[in-house]
């Protein structure tokens, strides 16, 4: 149902009014329906737990000092980590898309406050006419045409709010900007997390195929003392042939120590944003497994409510619909609009500024919904079941980051522990490998002892590399649990596609999209190529 009573007395008297409705308006501007946003509030545990301190890189206990999550990558002291993260943030294709949305986002956002403002669009027209001869009744003759009509006009209108439906929407719109910018600290955070790791998991994969062709190297050392000794008549063939297969058996774990390298650099150099084999120079020099030297402290565990940007975009996320049940329930409500007109009319030109014909126009719109079969209502239900989901992922949201934190607490402790245990069993195993080589030479014990020595020497030293990764790897996973990412400046304001033809120009019809699609094919594998 629509009312739109049309003024046409002298401007006067309508000033009156029209001063009557803007006050009206601006009595009803702060009035909104739906529920008001409310930060919710959970039973947090009031430290962690007993069973998972904070640790130091040698297995200490640490306070439970604010968390320290600026470039905690950087306390790995590896230089060559802390470049790749840089190209990272500055190549990644992730991070593109992400700060493509907060465009987006800030641009919605614009758009439904500018519906809070008024709206004036101007018009104007020219019409030549001719009305032909006429011939009255008692035989006059009038002619009248053709002439030349002009007029300019404008319109205006504001939709009042009363009900607060437009404020609702910007209000969401508000909420979603802070969601995506929350949406890019999380891709921050995990994009830095897996450079770190993969760099890790490739170091591990360097130092695991360098041992292996040392210890292939002193394996075929052995064999060769065992053929000597064979011509001298004081080894067996057997002896001489268990030697040389546990030197092969070595080198067979070579080629996948080394496919595994590759494939993990290949990865890391696709969160770059590269080509996958743009790192191969970069990491051809091998470096030390990077190692954590400080203690990591947690905090408490209301800290992941303040720094995990996945739980504060679910936060926000719950907040931008619970702003869109106001939006929907707004919409069963009256909506009031102030409408206005004027336009002028000549027949040329330049009578329009003086000598033209001047009509206006002004009030109110009201538009009041009566009958919809229940649609408005069941948007605002719609509405309300959305914002009781993003309440329930908001808080799986914190109960997940409490329990990341436990459990990469409690990694790093346990894998602190086990290094201890297999550093002091493979110098034992070291130690047993030179013993028995002394033995085994001066004839005081058989091959046996030489091939378990070197198997078990081997295995040892291969776990304890492996143990130092999955230390590192903990410390990554431990940070991300903690919310630990980017910490700098990033520009989410510059498009990845500048438009540089926006201005209105002729075109082709090729270019206007009604060239054949093989040309167009075509075209695009030529930009490709080039």
């Amino acid at each position: 149902m629509s009312l739109s009573p049309v003024m046409c007395r002298p401007f006067g008297v309508a000033a009156p009014r029209l001063a009557g409705a803007l006050f009206l308006a601006a009595l009803l501007g702060g009035c909104a329906v739906g529920p008001d946003y409310r930060a919710p509030g959970f039973q947090l545990p009031a430290s962690w737990g007993k069973a998972s301190p904070s640790v130091t890189a040698t297995g200490e206990e640490a306070d439970n000092r604010p968390p320290e999550l600026a470039d905690w990558w950087k306390r790995l002291g590896d230089p060559t980590l802390n470049r790749l993260v840089d190209e990272a943030i500055a190549g990644n294709l992730d991070v593109a898309t992400a700060k493509a949305r907060v465009r987006q986002a800030r641009a919605t956002r614009q758009q439904a406050i500018g519906a809070l403002a008024p709206s004036v669009t101007g018009s104007g027209s020219y019409t030549r006419a001719d009305n032909g001869t006429n011939v009255s009744d008692t035989g006059d003759v009038t002619v009248s045409g053709p002439f030349d009509s002009f007029s300019l006009g404008s319109n205006a209108s504001w939709e009042l709010d009363l009900f607060g439906e437009n404020r609702r929407a910007a209000e969401a719109a508000t909420y979603g900007l802070d969601a995506a910018e929350e949406t890019l600290r999380n891709t921050l955070l995990t994009l830095i997390g897996d450079v770190a790791t993969y760099y890790v998991e490739a170091r591990g994969y360097q130092a695991r195929a360098a041992l292996a062709r040392r210890t292939a190297v002193s394996q075929r050392e052995t064999a060769a003392l065992t053929r000597t000794k064979l011509q001298a008549g004081s080894a067996s063939a057997v002896d001489v042939a268990n030697a040389e297969g546990q030197a092969a058996s070595t080198e067979a774990n070579i080629p996948e120590l080394e496919s595994n390298y590759q494939q993990t650099v290949h990865q890391l150099a696709i969160l770059l944003g590269q080509p996958p084999s743009a790192l191969n120079e970069t990491m051809k020099r091998s470096a030390p497994i990077p190692t954590p030297v400080k203690a990591i402290p947690r905090g408490v565990p209301a800290n992941v409510l303040l720094s995990r940007p996945d739980v504060r975009l679910a936060e926000r996320q719950y907040a931008q619909y619970t702003a869109k049940i106001g939006q929907a329930e707004a919409a069963r409500y009256p909506d009031v609009s102030l409408v206005g007109e004027v336009t002028t009319s000549a027949a040329t030109v330049g009578d329009l500024a003086k000598s033209s014909s001047v009509s206006w126009s002004f009030g109110p719109s009201v538009s009041i919904p009566i009958f919809n079969a229940g649609q408005l209502k069941a948007a605002v239900d719609f509405a309300q079941a959305q914002r009781d989901e993003y309440f329930l992922t908001y808080h799986a949201a914190v109960l997940t980051a409490l329990q990341d934190v436990e459990n990469a607490s409690v990694a790093l402790q346990q894998e602190r522990l086990k290094y201890r245990s297999l550093s002091a069993s493979a110098a034992s195993y070291r130690q047993a490998v030179d013993l028995a080589r002394v033995l085994y030479q001066s004839g005081s014990s058989s091959f046996l002892d030489v091939l378990v020595a070197e198997r078990s020497a081997y295995s040892a030293d291969d776990t304890l590399l492996t143990s130092r990764v999955a230390i590192a790897t903990d410390y990554v996973a431990l940070n991300k649990a903690l919310g630990g990412g980017w910490t700098g400046k990033v520009d989410d304001r510059t498009p990845a596609v500048v438009d540089t033809q926006m201005a209105p120009r002729l075109v082709s019809l090729d270019r206007a999209g009604l060239k054949p699609r093989d040309a167009e094919n075509q075209g695009v594998a030529e930009a490709f190529a080039h």
